[in-house]
């Protein structure tokens, strides 16, 4: 079996994205796996520089995961030849810096999102790449999700018949890091520091919306502070600046619309952290991270409201689970690998820089939304 190796800068993998979902469960798994599978045959397998801002962290992760390369010095990671690709995972604030100066040294670019702090930024960044002729991915890892691959099978076969609408649910209780420590970094609730919900999930709702149901062309929204103070990790407290809650309603092509929550000062009480429930002339379903049920027309119950008596049974039983028909790993490591695919052997890649900035598009456009009460149009989305 012939195998090609593809050296691979890992930016940002002292944090907790860059560690736990890109480094350890995408990159090191893959390498365990024997590298990428190609159509002919060949496999390709990563070699991972790592790149960080804390020396002492990152020889702590490579000597845990037996690697031996790994640097604090961004330049000297970028004058490799031997490490084409550059991945970043670190602060939205200083991504759009640190990708220009991986752009302008020939590297093939694969980012978190969101891609920078503007559409602007977004779009120049695009349009470097491109002059530059370096591949260029962004992550859209929720598509990837098992629950989320089965409704867009549902979609794919024509289940639902003309699709009304989309409801979703996500978020948990973060806790305020005084008496029990937060699950999300700090700089999440600081504006000046690129953090607030609509930044971080609008990203992701656009390209959900977008692949499974149409593209957005409008939105009302109300982002909203609900914490105005957390503490820190170092138990000093802070003003929570961004919002850490929004409520959303976005009009699809097609007439669908979706109605979308998103919170970080929530208790769930739901089967899965987000929850997408989507109903159609002929059926609807709801999908969560891996499970996805499904309600026919003809198998439709016929509900009736009676404040006076109590519901003889539960709702949920009237629902049939969707198989899983197929076996599904990781949603990071499943992008990653069609990445690869796309930089050695050119096979599809649609998730570029223009699809991350039409997800950066929505945000802002929902925080313009939110601070003027106005419902913004979005017009035809950028695809060139």
């Amino acid at each position: 079996m012939t195998k090609h190796r593809l050296g691979v800068v890992l930016n940002g993998v002292t944090g907790r994205m860059g560690y736990r979902q890109h480094l350890v469960r995408s990159v090191l798994a893959i390498r365990e796996q024997g590298g990428v599978p190609l159509a002919d045959g060949s496999r390709v397998q990563l070699e991972p520089l790592l790149v960080g801002r804390d020396d002492d962290k990152l020889a702590e992760i490579a000597s845990r995961h037996g690697l031996t390369r790994w640097t604090t010095d961004l330049d000297t990671a970028l004058a490799d030849s031997d490490f084409p690709v550059y991945f970043d995972a670190q602060l939205t604030s200083v991504r759009e810096k640190a990708i220009t100066r991986a752009i302008d040294a020939g590297k093939h670019i694969y980012t978190e999102k969101p891609l920078a702090e503007s559409v602007e930024g977004a779009l120049t960044l695009a349009r470097r790449a491109a002059a530059a002729g370096v591949k260029n991915g962004v992550v859209h890892d929720k598509l990837y999700l098992p629950g989320l691959r089965k409704l867009a099978r549902l979609v794919d076969s024509g289940f639902f018949g003309r699709i009304l609408s989309v409801r979703g649910e996500f978020g948990y209780w973060v806790f305020e890091g005084d008496w029990q420590s937060a699950q999300r970094p700090s700089w999440n609730y600081r504006a000046e520091d690129g953090g607030g919900i609509v930044v971080d999930m609008f990203c992701h709702w656009n390209y959900v919306l977008e692949n499974l149901f149409g593209a957005v062309r409008a939105v009302t929204a109300k982002a909203v502070t609900h914490i105005p103070s957390r503490v820190d990790e170092a138990g000093e407290p802070y003003a929570a600046t961004a919002d850490d809650a929004a409520y959303a309603i976005f009009e699809l092509d097609g007439g669908v619309i979706a109605q979308l929550n998103s919170s970080w000062c929530v208790r769930v009480h739901r089967d899965e952290l987000v929850e997408f429930q989507v109903d159609g002339t002929r059926g609807s379903a709801v999908a969560g991270l891996h499970k996805c049920v499904v309600q026919p027309r003809e198998v439709t119950p016929k509900p009736v409201w009676n404040p006076d008596l109590p519901e003889a049974g539960g709702y949920r039983s009237q629902w049939q689970e969707v198989p899983d028909n197929a076996e599904f790993g990781n949603g990071f490591k499943a992008q990653w690998e069609q990445f690869v695919r796309h930089v050695v052997a050119d096979e599809p890649h649609p998730y570029d820089f223009l699809a991350g900035a039409r997800g950066i598009r929505l945000a802002e456009a929902g925080l313009a939304s939110s601070r003027t009460g106005r419902r913004i149009e979005l017009g035809e989305p950028d695809r060139e």
